[in-house]
């Protein structure tokens, strides 16, 4: 018999015994207190008491034998399950003492806050081949979060990865690398490039390009070998008149003829190409490998090749005199195709073009254009009352993306008085090029994407701010592109500020995160290898800190913004960057 057939069964027979088990109507008990002698009052009620207990003892007995047989038929039949199984009672929790601890078991994002800024560095996870994701490992890949010992309690100001090399750059500027492609013999980053005072840097096929703070753009074999035996340059030393020899082999992208005060301020590289813009934004272009010439349009000068160049160098900077007069502040780069941005919204795309990544139809007879073209954006809004303006851009692979701040606006037959979303913005993020892993993210498997598309997940989102008491937008604060996976970071509403001045429940949290596309070497983090054409989020980083709180796989990664903490005994700007590199991805705490 079913067990809620029984508890049925077993509820009918006490309800009978009950009622067989009534108190006489002729002497209440309730009645009995109000005698006013205590004698009477106690024998009857004794009396009273022993007749119904012998009824209520008689009714029980026989409901526990039926009960007693039923479980035992029950019992035996589920004996194979539960034969040898000890019965547990779980402990109660230790209550905790302090309201730090309580708001750690209260809310996973706090915990998630909290380690971030007790144990900064690395997460990394995808394709292992190369070593890079575990340089001590031989497993082919590393199918979730995993740190990398190397990077523990530093924060970095920079960080690429590629599936055979790493390189990021540590808190002073110095050039760390690592990975096969780096040194077959030397598993453990490496410090390569020192006292430069690099900013930032990006990756080509074999070069790292990097930035530095003063301006000056390196170019840097990623080969350890190449390091050592190439040509190396004279360098200045502190000593006046004085020159000393390289340490290492590497090259400089000098862009000519800068104006007074000018200086390279931000690059971006593809596979074989590099951007340059200037603090008076200006753009350069140049080649940034050494395997292939570009030859796919993606340096914007338009019917260059290796046989047509100018004379000098292979790598020499080229100005895209097409772009002047147009005040650029932003660039993007794909494996073979470039985006730029300036301060009007308007984007310029040039290079490959056969999967639409340029945001044009794709022409099988003119796979590429090798000069920057001006993507026509309002057609997308055509017909919408919405006016919009490109905020950000972004390239990968053979992908684009572009944020845009879409501005609701009357039409000419609208009473703009009677409008009462007039001037609201809406946050939309678009997407072209190849879908067929679902790196676009708008839960399609395309091959070919030139008219921009919409990514449903990640545009139209709003959200109530409680400090500017009004609702928001939610637009992206960075989208990272990898060769056929994406990761885009939320700039939702985020509070760093929970101390113990306040209550328990007063925790901090931090900015949504989710991901995309290609999943082959398990890059997306999710534990599976499953393409995800619809962005998603992943578990947090460190599920072993998550478990010990006693939660398991509700929760979600959140990365931590910009927030001032202590990190050995000094104050440092610190937040948690997500990079997507080539079949591989990272978290790690950058200023």
């Amino acid at each position: 018999m079913p067990s809620h057939t029984l508890r049925r069964s077993y509820c009918r027979q006490i309800a009978q015994a009950y009622r067989h088990a009534t108190f006489p109507a002729s002497q209440p008990f309730l009645q009995t207190r109000r005698h006013s002698s205590k004698s009477v009052r106690h024998t009857t009620s004794h009396n009273l008491w022993s007749r119904q207990s012998a009824v209520l003892f008689a009714a029980a007995a026989t409901v526990a034998l039926v009960y007693t047989n039923s479980r035992t038929h029950q019992v035996q039949a589920e004996a194979p399950a539960t034969d040898g199984a000890e019965l547990r009672i779980e402990k109660p929790r230790k209550k905790k003492e302090s309201k730090e601890e309580n708001r750690d078991l209260l809310s996973s994002q706090h915990l998630q806050v909290k380690r971030s800024w007790e144990n900064p560095g690395v997460y990394i996870w995808g394709s292992n081949t190369g070593k890079v994701a575990a340089p001590d490992s031989n497993e082919p890949y590393v199918k979730s979060p995993q740190r990398l010992a190397y990077f523990d309690d530093l924060v970095l100001r920079d960080l690429k990865i590629d599936r055979n090399f790493g390189a990021a750059l540590l808190e002073n500027g110095d050039l760390v690398q690592w990975g096969k492609a780096y040194s077959e013999d030397t598993t453990q980053p490496s410090i390569t490039l020192k006292g430069k005072n690099l900013s930032s840097i990006q990756i080509s096929r074999d070069r790292i390009i990097a930035l530095s703070r003063n301006g000056t753009v390196y170019s840097i074999p990623v080969s350890k070998s190449d390091q050592e035996t190439g040509h190396k340059l004279s360098e200045s030393t502190w000593i006046p008149f004085s020159s000393s020899t390289a340490d290492i082999s590497y090259r400089k992208l000098q862009p000519q003829n800068l104006g007074r005060g000018e200086k390279v301020t931000n690059i971006s590289s593809g596979l074989e190409h590099a951007l340059l813009l200037t603090n008076s934004g200006r753009v350069f272009s140049a080649a940034s490998g050494t395997q292939d010439f570009p030859s796919r349009g993606q340096l914007g000068v338009p019917g260059i090749t290796w046989l047509s160049r100018p004379a000098g160098a292979y790598d020499m900077c080229h100005e895209l005199t097409t772009l002047r007069g147009f005040d650029i502040e932003k660039i993007a780069t794909g494996d073979y195709h470039s985006l730029v941005l300036d301060k009007q919204g308007r984007v310029f795309s040039w290079g490959d073009n056969s999967s639409g990544q340029l945001g044009f139809d794709s022409n099988s007879e003119s796979a590429f254009i090798d000069a920057p073209s001006l993507l026509a954006i309002n057609k997308l809004y055509q017909g919408t009352s919405q006016s919009p303006k490109v905020t950000n851009i972004s390239a990968g692979g053979s992908n684009s993306f572009f944020s845009i701040d879409a501005t609701r606006v009357a039409h000419p037959d609208e009473d703009p008085a009677e409008v009462h979303t007039l001037n609201r913005v809406t946050a939309d993020i678009w997407a072209a090029g190849e879908g067929i892993k679902g790196s676009l993210g708008n839960g399609r498997w395309t091959h070919v994407q030139g008219r921009p598309t919409k990514v449903p997940s990640l545009s139209g989102l709003f959200e109530y701010d409680e400090t500017a008491k009004a609702v928001i937008p939610i637009r992206m604060a960075q989208i990272s592109v990898g060769s056929n996976h994406a990761s885009a970071v939320m700039d939702n509403v985020t509070y760093l500020n929970a101390s113990e001045r306040g209550t328990e429940n007063d925790t901090n949290w931090g900015a949504d995160v989710l991901w995309w596309g290609g999943n082959e070497y398990y890059q997306l983090g999710t534990g599976k290898r499953n393409n995800v054409a619809t962005p998603q989020y992943i578990r947090p980083l460190d599920m072993a800190a998550e478990i010990e709180a006693g939660r398991r796989e509700e929760h979600r990664f959140h990365a931590t913004p910009k927030h001032r903490v202590s990190v050995k005994g000094r104050q440092v700007n610190m937040e948690q960057r997500v990079e997507c590199g080539r079949n591989v991805t990272a978290v790690y705490s950058g200023i």
